[in-house]
């Protein structure tokens, strides 16, 4: 719950669609669009846009961008602008880097020597100054403080394999994927074709899903050989949506090409030293939405496996098990579980009061839990017994302390926090909003008496062994069957095997980046 409380944004998200079969659609692709957004606006809602297009070859863009929340940015009327369309792509964005300015918010839209391209993009880039100076050398202007520009300039700039006189765009996409090694995923619309980008390391989600007919959506054992159109996303739980079925994740480093006819993977882009894939374990931990897919895993099975692991590490004498709503609320169940305990509501949270972390002050954000504006107690429900309390994070302390006080104010009798992920320690520069080393409550001296500090009788983390094994344990990598006309894998020691080794990024606790940052 205290990674909501600081405000510690869920990165952006990009989504695009194309229909299959014959041109002009009768599907209506900007509702499509917008629907599948939705299912991913817990990743940003600063700013939102969308661009279609027809698909000729001097396609016609249709452009509509807001600042704000997604059901506000497109109403009836400004997607009514986006007609006639067979293709789009959109994105959903906090801000990371810039500013929350209209000039900012994505997509873009460049005009390159392979015509125009429309560029979203998902997370940050580590070597963003470098960049910068290499493009302002070229003479390549800037206008706006978005690195999201320069992966569109770096798009337009023309590599030194392509020939002047033939543009070939998946060059140009290659070139870019070799000079920013992460962290990002992309979606670029050109012509007729929707291209999709995996940064090779792999850090950011990015998969494949098959729109099918409203009349197969309700039989789920019916394997439709017909589909109305392919779908691409930064998470698997935007499908329910629209009708989608999860197709597959696009690999690290890999580019691919979604057209009205297929799904053709055209390169995997390998990364320095055959090293392991970074995958963000951030991603397990809070971002995505418990029904989210990755690495064929549910989310919420993986929550349930780290706090499962945590009962073994920190068991505890009590009476039962509860969860600070409603952020782990699978996490209580998965230790409950484990430790042969019943699982009890002990707080409900009042859904009409903003979050805290809007509140300008420390004070501030402590009065909107302590004073019961945001978290009620069920008192009924635990008086004179011992709980065993289980969040997804302890980050500042500022949010847990409040609770504990109350819950023992009411009748507890004990009160022991378990928390189901390791203690967080260091910034993230992947393009994840976390706070500075100082305001880590790991990095204080307070942490050493932890219990103390926040009145409990006992606080536990999950070890960063436990975490990364919990996560591991359900990750099955098959031996990907590449057939030459299918797939270009550049063998320089870094073919497939090596996308067989997996690894997550776990640098925000353990200061270990897996690349080496540019400022």
């Amino acid at each position: 719950m205290e990674l909501e409380e600081l405000g510690i944004q869920e990165e952006c998200g990009v989504f695009g669609h194309i229909t299959s079969g014959e041109w002009p659609t009768q599907l209506d692709v900007p509702h499509v669009i917008a629907l599948g957004l939705v299912g991913l606006k817990h990743r940003g809602q600063e700013s939102a846009g969308i661009i279609t297009s027809d698909g000729n070859s001097v396609p016609t863009y249709r452009t509509h961008k807001g600042v704000g929340l997604i059901n506000h940015v497109f109403t009836e009327d400004n997607l009514k602008k986006l007609y006639t369309s067979n293709l789009g792509i959109k994105h959903t964005r906090y801000d990371t880097t810039g500013n929350c300015e209209l000039e900012n918010c994505q997509p873009f839209v460049v005009e390159t020597f392979h015509g125009k391209i429309a560029m979203a993009h998902n997370d940050e880039l580590v070597n963003t100054p470098g960049l910068r100076k290499k493009l302002l050398r070229h003479g390549i202007g800037l206008s706006t403080s978005s690195d999201s520009e320069m992966i569109t300039q770096l798009l337009a700039y023309t590599p030194p394999q392509e020939q002047d006189d033939t543009p070939d765009l998946v060059a140009s996409i290659k070139n870019l994927m070799k000079e920013a090694p992460t962290a990002y995923s992309l979606l670029m619309m050109h012509r007729d074709v929707i291209y999709a980008a995996r940064d090779p390391y792999g850090n950011c989600p990015l998969c494949i899903g098959r729109l099918i007919p409203v009349s197969d959506i309700n039989n789920k054992e019916k394997k439709s050989l017909e589909m109305e159109g392919w779908v691409v996303s930064s998470g698997s739980c935007s499908f329910l949506f629209i009708g989608a079925r999860y197709y597959h994740e696009v690999l690290p480093g890999e580019i691919v090409e979604i057209s009205r006819h297929k799904v053709q993977s055209l390169a995997i882009i390998p990364r320095s030293g055959g090293n392991p894939m970074a995958f963000c374990i951030f991603e397990y931990i809070y971002f995505a939405r418990p029904d989210s897919m990755f690495e064929d895993q549910m989310v919420y099975t993986v929550r349930y496996q780290c706090v499962q692991q945590l009962a073994i590490e920190a068991p505890v004498d009590a009476d039962l098990v509860s969860n600070v709503p409603e952020y782990a609320t699978p996490t209580a169940l998965g230790y409950a579980g484990k430790c042969v305990l019943p699982y009890v509501e002990v707080l409900c949270k009042n859904w009409y009061v903003g979050r805290t972390f809007i509140q300008p002050n420390m004070r501030l954000r402590q009065l909107g839990v302590a004073k019961k504006k945001k978290i009620g107690v069920l008192s009924n429900n635990f008086k004179g017994k011992r709980i065993v309390l289980i969040d997804d994070s302890i980050v500042r302390g500022n949010t847990i302390s409040p609770i504990i006080k109350l819950l023992k104010e009411s009748g507890a009798k004990e009160v022991h926090i378990r928390v189901a992920s390791p203690p967080s320690r260091y910034p993230c520069f992947m393009g994840i909003n976390i706070p500075t080393k100082e305001e880590f409550i790991a990095n204080k001296p307070e942490f050493e008496q932890l219990a103390e500090y926040l009145g409990a009788n006992s606080v536990v983390y999950l070890s960063i062994e436990g975490l990364v094994s919990s996560v591991q344990e359900g990750i099955t990598f098959k031996k990907q069957k590449v057939k030459k006309q299918d797939i270009m894998v550049q063998e320089n020691g870094n073919g497939v095997e090596c996308f067989e080794k997996n690894g997550h990024c776990t640098a925000y606790l353990t200061g270990k980046y897996h690349v080496e940052l540019g400022w």
